[in-house]
């Protein structure tokens, strides 16, 4: 069997800072103000980097302009929540301490990780993902054994984990999903983010004993509320932290763009036309906000599952739909493939909750259906699809 070739540069996902490369360079150029040690951007400009320029159009002066630069740029926002909160993780990796996201899944905790360490430092990518088989020498850094075998401890040994390679060059590092890391790995990090060094006791005696942060290094890690259990933190290390809620997005016009912009871009990378009407992804991001709050957005009571109705899964079913849409045309109407894929999703966590996702239909769309929103009565004629 033969495959197509495909090009050694082809990824489908590019890092922040090759993606945004054409505004991470603008932006460097755009606002020439003070920046901590070792940061690409000002503080400033990493927060218009994130949250958007507000579709106004920035203008570099005529002594700032590059070539391969555009002298105008409207930067687009990338993650869709609170100015303030961005502000304050700016500020807290300013005065190089670190940075804890927390939130349910789903709430773009990893995306915004990523953002600040791509227009801070230019690299996103020294992480660490943390799971229940994290070791130290992750957090650290290892050996070689066959330089160690023959030559013994040595500098050219030593293989430094990616916080050890952000500590040397003033980067940004990141541990996603800390509280899955056992204690004990977790500690590794107290003594790092006190006293800024790593000792190296295999290397006593040598100029490579210790290793210590350069200017601007600093950390960022992520933790899901609900796994809190999983390996709940130290105090001390609570302590070396400065912690950002990252919440649900407040405004569902907001969800919808975003969950609409997301799946778009899926589809664009299969090279597959996006066909998934826009009263569709309303009443799909409606469906899980309500499920999410236990309320609907008239007031009334739903029945809240047990699994995380999050924005990430609502573009997993959008994404869904699109390429339903564009590799079935005709097959089926997209909408109703909806009901079939809320129950996956609903059931992720306890199969019994198929019967809450019933009594949403029974209750919010129902209603909705007799007040005369026409594409909810075609989803309460579909009630018969839960049955499965």
């Amino acid at each position: 069997m033969t495959t197509a070739a495909t090009p050694d540069t082809a990824r489908q996902v590019d890092p922040a800072e090759h993606r945004y490369a054409e505004e991470l360079a603008f932006l460097a150029a755009y606002d020439g103000g003070p920046r901590p040690p070792g940061w690409r951007l000002t503080p400033r400009a990493v927060v218009t980097f994130i949250t958007g320029s507000d579709g106004r159009e920035l203008e570099l002066a005529k002594e700032d302009r590059r070539d391969g630069l555009p002298h105008k740029l409207a930067v687009p926002a990338k993650f869709v929540g609170e100015r303030a909160l961005v502000e304050r993780c700016v500020v807290t990796l300013a005065g190089e301490r670190g940075l804890l996201l927390v939130g349910e899944p789903g709430t773009a905790k990893s995306m915004l990780s990523e953002l600040l360490a791509a227009a801070v430092c230019g690299s996103s990518e020294l992480t660490v993902q943390g799971t229940a088989g994290t070791t130290e020498d992750q957090l650290r850094y290892g050996w070689n054994y066959a330089l160690l075998l023959a030559h013994g401890p040595s500098k050219e040994a030593l293989v430094p984990s990616p916080i050890l390679t952000a500590m040397r060059t003033g980067a940004v590092a990141r541990v996603e999903e800390i509280t899955r890391c056992l204690p004990e790995v977790q500690d590794a990090l107290v003594s790092l983010l006190s006293d800024r060094r790593i000792a190296v006791p295999e290397l006593a005696g040598t100029d490579g004993a210790t290793v210590p942060a350069a200017p601007g290094f600093t950390l960022i890690a992520s933790a899901n509320l609900r796994d809190r259990g999983v390996s709940e933190m130290s105090a001390a290390l609570k302590r070396r932290f400065n912690f950002e809620t990252v919440g649900p997005i407040a405004d569902l016009a907001q969800e919808t763009a975003l969950v609409a912009r997301q799946a778009r871009a899926a589809l664009t990378r299969v090279k597959a036309p996006f066909e998934v009407d826009e009263a569709v992804l309303e009443a799909l991001v409606t469906a899980f906000r309500d499920l999410r709050e236990g309320r609907s957005t008239e007031g009334w009571d739903v029945p809240k599952p047990s699994t995380v109705m999050s924005t990430a899964e609502a573009v997993a079913v959008a994404t869904s739909l699109g390429l339903a849409a564009a590799y079935f045309p005709g097959d089926r109407d997209v909408l109703s493939l909806l009901p079939g894929h809320l129950l996956g999703v609903v059931r992720k966590d306890d199969p019994a909750d198929g019967a809450k996702l019933l009594g949403y239909w029974d209750g919010a769309v129902r209603r909705r259906a007799e007040d005369g929103a026409r594409l909810w009565r075609r989803l309460w004629e579909l009630r018969d699809e839960l049955d499965n």
